[in-house]
């Protein structure tokens, strides 16, 4: 099985390419081109350098957020276009997600992971997960907030080690230091298109058709605020 990933939950985001249970690359986008005129051909080029096309493709994954607004509606646009075209399943799975399983792998025992990225306007997105044989289990679901709220929910760890990552550390970590210290165990994120691609491949089962593919921005998006206050309708999905 061939599996194609992308996130473009971020502004350089990344893509993967995995093949029968193992990774054969992962790369992070270029921050410096919209992804809007870097895809699909990014993932094209991938495919090349591994001596494949899009027609070798068995399943597509993809970061439905949360993250840039514009940056995972291009992301998903792709996607789900590709998915039509070439009459493939899309798994789906969040960013925070992601980073919780990520920082289970790398827990060395921590009972603990959280999330935290960077949400804009001076917020972050988090998550906090509860390590557990079966992996980790969300215990804080997702929130945006600023960094003082979004330490506030992690306080339900009543004890032992917290593993932490997301682009959001260490330049907005100063309150969840203040609130829990030397418990804050610090790792390296991975590109989180290679822990889609090997989410994908573990769970291919969960794959679900283009149609059903929602983003989960965890915020609502400032043209529907906009429209709301102008007491304007709103459609789409706000979630």
């Amino acid at each position: 099985m061939l599996v194609l990933a992308l996130d473009s939950s971020t502004r350089a985001g990344s893509l993967a390419l995995a093949r029968d249970g193992h990774l054969l690359e992962a790369r992070a986008g270029d921050s410096a081109v919209r992804h809007a005129a870097r895809l699909p051909g990014d993932l094209t080029d991938l495919l090349a350098d591994h001596g494949c096309t899009l027609a070798d493709v068995d399943l597509l994954a993809v970061v439905v957020g949360p993250g840039g607004f514009t940056g995972l509606r291009v992301g998903l646009a792709t996607v789900q276009g590709l998915a039509v075209a070439l009459e493939r399943p899309v798994f789906a799975a969040t960013s925070l997600d992601l980073l919780g399983e990520a920082g289970a792998a790398r827990a060395g025992g921590a009972p603990w992971v959280g999330a935290w990225m960077h949400g804009m306007r001076g917020e972050v997105f988090t998550a906090l997960y509860a390590i557990g044989d079966d992996g980790p289990r969300p215990v804080v679901e997702p929130f945006v907030g600023t960094p003082e709220e979004a330490a506030a929910t992690w306080q339900v760890a009543t004890d032992g080690d917290i593993v932490v990552l997301g682009d959001a550390w260490p330049a907005m970590a100063a309150p969840l230091e203040l609130a829990l210290g030397s418990r804050l165990r610090p790792v390296t994120a991975p590109l989180l298109a290679a822990v889609l691609a090997e989410a994908a491949m573990r769970r291919p089962g969960e794959a679900v058709g283009p149609a059903a593919l929602r983003p989960a921005y965890v915020r609502r998006p400032d043209a529907v605020i906009t429209r709301e206050r102008a007491g304007l309708p709103v459609g789409g999905d706000v979630t």
